[in-house]
This record gives structure tokens, sequence and C-alpha cells, in this order.
């Protein structure tokens, strides 16, 4: 009863606590650290602290340096990121994973700047700010490893943030498209994916008419082919400068196409984005995809089927679940849903896609989607390959399926797999002990058979979790039992020390 009692007692403690600092009968410290207790201390000692606090670190001192420019105006505050941001496209360092974050942190201080201290008091300013900050991204990648994609999600949102702010700013709608146009060249590392859809509302029919002229006109506009009298000095001779001028050209029709097809989703042109594609091309099951649902929210369900049926599939092979996706959508928009229901458990077959068989079942009438989830389980245990069923009894979940899928086909189990195997053997442990020393195993076996050094922790730990579930297992059946298999390793992998050394650590 103790352990009750003084549960409770903390319980009734912790309320009471929490109601009478509510009621400010009882006050926080007066060195707890929040807004209040730092006002006390006056703005002179505050001043000094935060002097003490930023020496040596450049990135407090540039919040400083905004906050006491944002207190003179937004104008001023609006030149202090503009200096900001000349230092940042002037930069040559290189910037590696180990010293991104700070660069990080002064991208954002810098767009939250203009957000919040120019955007609210003065759109146009603000809309210029970021027009130049956007242009920071290809100095910027140019000396940056972004392989974590920290750096370019700053630019996207900064991308999206141009179209609030241009809303705001109401500029003259032909610079606004001539601006726009412009970025579209200078999109060497996606910053301004999606460019012409956030611009689409400020742009209004009149500034996407500009647009849609200026892109026609570039697609018009082929690269110019040096003339022969300059090959041999630019290098022609080699093919190296003939190849460039293939990008180039290759590039501008690309970036007109896009462009194209985003101006016609901005119209709610459907048949405009079509046309960018050739009929071939119209084929490939993504594309047919895209298409198809388009046509669908333009309430043409018939024409969306017949972009759906002449996609070129390998139903042997891969088939996307975008066009089965679509697919569905059009069967059951042309109210032809038999069909619809048939091709989800078709997908489900192919793929074994638990979307597709949950969607499938709860249109079943009742009892009969227990028959039809008990024909699922049992297909998918009969897959060829071991994995897509593991993964599926996973996520269903069907802990049971999996545990019998590991038992019965542990020596097909591929080790390197650890994505599946770890959370298989954490799932299915409690219940399924067999089950999950088996998927411990198969990463151990693999681990010292091909001598992964960096695994070995893991391995070890793996091991001494077989072990404390060996005590829970009464029958080992055909799978060998706990101490074989480690008398087996000894013999097998007896010199590897690096990984013997770890057991019992």
């Amino acid at each position: 009863m103790a352990p009750a009692n003084h549960n409770a007692g903390s319980g009734f403690s912790a309320a009471l606590l929490r109601s009478l600092k509510r009621s400010g009968i009882l006050v926080a410290s007066k060195s707890t650290l929040n807004a209040k207790n730092l006002e006390a201390l006056g703005a002179e000692r505050l001043a000094q602290l935060l002097i003490e606090i930023s020496t040596g670190d450049a990135a407090a001192k540039r919040k400083l340096r905004l906050a006491l420019a944002g207190a003179e105006g937004p104008k001023e505050a609006a030149r202090e990121i503009a200096k900001r941001l000349t230092s940042i496209a002037r930069a040559r360092t290189f910037v590696n994973w180990r010293n991104r974050k700070s660069l990080v942190k002064d991208l954002e201080t810098q767009r939250s700047a203009i957000m919040e201290q120019i955007a609210p008091h003065d759109p146009r300013e603000a809309l210029g700010l970021l027009w130049r900050f956007m242009g920071l991204a290809t100095p910027v990648f140019e000396r940056c490893d972004d392989s974590s994609g920290i750096v370019i999600d700053i630019f996207h949102q900064a991308c999206a943030d141009l179209g609030d702010v241009a809303m705001a700013a109401g500029p003259e709608l032909e610079a606004l498209a001539r601006q726009v146009f412009d970025a579209l060249h200078d999109n060497g590392f996606g910053q301004y994916d999606g460019l012409i859809v956030i611009m689409g509302p400020a742009l209004g029919p009149e500034g996407i008419a500009h647009l849609k002229d200026l892109v026609e006109d570039l697609g018009r506009t082929p690269v110019p082919v040096p003339p022969k009298a300059e090959w041999t000095a630019i290098g022609w001779g080699s093919g190296g400068t003939r190849y460039a001028h293939e990008m180039q050209e290759r590039a501008r029709q690309s970036m007109v196409g896009m462009a194209l097809k985003d101006i016609a989703d901005v119209e709610g042109d459907v048949d405009g984005f079509i046309a960018q594609y050739d009929p071939k091309t119209r084929k490939v099951p993504q594309i047919a995809a895209e298409i198809a649902t388009r046509l669908l929210a333009a309430g043409r369900a018939g024409d969306a089927l017949g972009f759906i049926d002449r996609a070129a599939l390998d139903k042997n092979h891969f088939v996307p679940r975008e066009w089965e996706g679509a697919r569905i959508a059009v069967l059951e928009a042309l109210d032809r849903k038999d069909e619809a229901q048939a091709f989800r458990w078709e997908c489900f077959e192919r793929g074994l896609s638990s979307e597709h068989l949950r969607d499938y079942l709860k249109r079943l009438p009742d009892f009969e989607d227990i028959e039809a989830e008990d024909r699922a389980m049992a297909h998918a245990a009969t897959h060829h390959n071991l994995l897509p069923p593991l993964g599926f009894f996973l996520e269903w979940p069907a802990p049971e399926h999996a545990a019998r899928l590991l038992i019965a086909r542990h020596k097909q189990i591929n080790g390197d797999h650890y994505e599946f195997l770890a959370p298989a053997a954490e799932g299915l442990a409690e219940k399924h002990p067999l089950a999950a020393t088996v998927a411990l195993r198969a990463m151990i076996d693999f681990t010292l058979n091909e001598a992964r050094v960096k695994r070995y922790g893991y391995a070890a730990q793996h091991l001494a979790t077989c072990a404390d579930l060996a005590g829970r297992i009464e029958d080992f059946g055909a799978v060998e039992p706990h101490l074989a298999y480690v008398a087996r390793l000894k013999t097998e992998h007896g010199k590897k020390t690096g990984f013997w050394s770890r057991i019992g650590e």
C-alpha cells in the first residue's frame, strides 16, 4: 500500500503546486530563467549581459544588429538585411556537414527578418529582398554540401513566401512576369520549383498571359550555334563545346515545356498541359496518371480512362502506384465500381499494397471482409521473395503471419536488410521469441560472414538478446538451438576478436 499512497500523494502535491502557481499564492523562484525575472534586472544589466554573451558569437551579433535596426524602423532593418545578403553572396568558404549549421541559422535569420520585420510594414521592400535572398541559392549551393536537404528547404520556404508577399505588394504585372521568367533560367538547384503555381494568384490572368508570351517566345528561339570560324578557338574540334551546346538546347526545351505545363495548370487548361507531351511520352504510366488526374478534375472521366488504358505497362514488373490510383479514381467516377473493386484486389496481389487491400475490404459486405482478409494473408505468404510479405505483415499488422513466415523460410533471410529485420525482431520478441531470434541471427550471420566490423557492436547486442529469448522458447523445431548456434559461431568466427570482445559489454 505504501507505494500507492506515495504515488497518490505525489500526484496531489503536483496538482496543488500548479494550482497555487496559477493563483499567484506561490510564485516561481527569482532565479528561474523567464522573461519576467530578466526584466527585473533592468535594461543596463541586460545590455551588458547581451554584449558578454554575443562576444565571439557572430550569429548572435547579427541578431542583435537586426534587432537594433528594426527598432529604428523597417527601412533601417531592410538595409541591414541587404548588407548581410551581399556578404553571404560574396562568401567563398566551402561549407560541409560540420559547419553547415551556422549557414542554415544565418539564412533562416535573414528570411525570418524579411517576413517578420519588413513584410508587414513594406511588402514591396520585402518582395525585393526576397528576390535577392533567392538569388543567393546558386552561389550558396556552389560552395555547400547539402546532402541532408536542410538548405534547399529554406529556399523552398522563401520561394513560397514570394507568393504571399507579391500578393500584398501588388507589383506591376508585366515586371513581375519578367522576374518569374528570369528566375526560371536560374533554377539549377531546384530552388524555384513550383514558382509559377506559387506566383499564379499574384500574377492573375494578365500576368500569366505576359509570362506565357515570354516562355513561348523562348520556345521559338533555339540556343545560337557559334559560327564555324569560332569552332577552333572555342574547342569544338574536341567535341566538348558541341556537347555543351546540345546540353544548353535541351535545358532550354525542358524549361519551356515545364513552364508551359505549370502555366496550363494555373489556367486550368488541361489540353494545354497535354500538348506539352508528345504522343509517345503520354503513354508513360506516370505521365498518363498525371494527365488522367487533371482530366478527372475537369469532369472528363471518359477521356481520362482513354489515357490510362493506353499507358504502356509492363505488367510482369513494376506498375507505378500513381497509375493504379488514377485508374481506380477514374473507374469510380464512371460508376464502374465492380471493376474498381476487382482492380484493387489485382493491385494488392501484384504489389502486396496494404493501402489497396484496406480500400478493398472496407467496400465488402459484413463478414465477407474477414474471409477476404484471410485469403489476402495466404496469398502474401506465398510470395517468392521474403521481404515484400514480411514488410506487408509488419505494416498491416499481422505479427503471427510475420512470425510463421520468418520461421518457415529462415534459411532464405538476407541479414543485410536490417531495415526490415530489426523492427521485425523488436515487434515479435514478446509473443514470438523464436521468430525474433531468427531475424536477429540473420543479421548476426551477415555481419560476421561479411566481416562488417562497424556492425559488430549491434551483432553483439543481437546475440545477447537471443540469449534472453532462448529461455522463453520451448521448442526450436527446425531452428538450431541457442547453445548450438553460439558454439557454431565460435567455430566459424572465433578469430573475430572485434566481435567477441563486445560480448558482455
